[in-house]
């Protein structure tokens, strides 16, 4: 796509794992992509250099999502560089696992503020101003169909977020924008690995019929082709993206 043309496309929490490998396909697929990032800078910076460098078109954008003013920027900044927003990827989210007994309120309220309430933020500005003819591509999780003991917080911001989707599909008629949810299954990435054994991983590779661990890549894949026009029959879903586990 040439500079002009190109669709803009914000994808939040994108400086590793899954939202890098989102930013980096979108940026392949002609996006512009606007890598938000709430304090890792550096490897922010390292994608948006690695995307150019491949004949993309990125810029960094620091904001916490928690933060409704820091996201109105994220969108402000976007349309002043860019003319506007065609793309939002729902992505930025945090997970650690208590019992829902022995979760203190410290944990709850920041899993709320950065899953739930980010997601909203975006949500919201995207709900205002993007472009018609647009994608918002929301994160869930397929825990939220596993279920899994610790998981309780989590699964309910994400759950939460699946409702948002199915609903603000439906207040956005007349304006052709879809809005989604991924919703992943195990995948390598450092957050996911980080503290578990060989072991673990090996088991949780196989718990998929298709007996491995998801890769950034194949999720990327799902994103992209919900945010290409190939995607567009697709409206107010949840896709499930974990090798059939659940």
């Amino acid at each position: 796509m040439s500079a002009n043309t190109s669709k803009v496309a914000i994808v939040t929490g994108a400086s590793r794992g899954i939202g890098a490998a989102v930013a980096e396909r979108l940026a392949h697929d002609g996006f512009t992509v606007v890598i938000n990032y709430a304090g890792d800078a550096a490897s922010a910076e390292a994608l948006a250099g690695k995307i150019e460098a491949a004949g993309g078109r990125a810029v960094t954008a620091q904001a916490d999502v928690a933060d409704p003013a820091a996201v109105r920027r994220l969108f402000d900044a976007a349309e002043t560089a860019f003319g506007g927003v065609d793309v939002l990827v729902n992505n930025a989210g945090v997970m650690q696992l208590a019992p829902l007994a022995g979760t203190d309120d410290e944990l709850f309220d920041r899993t709320i503020a950065i899953n739930l309430k980010g997601s909203f933020n975006a949500m919201r500005e995207a709900g205002k101003r993007m472009r018609d003819g647009g994608r918002i591509i929301n994160f869930s999780t397929s825990i939220v169909g596993t279920l899994l003991p610790t998981y309780g917080v989590y699964a309910a911001t994400k759950a939460g977020v699946e409702a948002m989707t199915h609903i603000m599909a439906k207040e956005l008629r007349g304006r052709s924008i879809t809005v989604n949810a991924v919703a992943p299954g195990p995948t390598a990435t450092d957050l996911f690995l980080k503290g578990k054994t060989p072991e673990l991983i090996d088991q949780l590779a196989k718990v998929a019929p298709l007996e491995r661990l998801g890769q950034p890549e194949d999720i990327a894949n799902v994103v992209s082709f919900l945010a290409s026009p190939e995607g567009g029959w697709v409206n107010g879903q949840v896709l499930r993206a974990n090798g059939g586990m659940v």
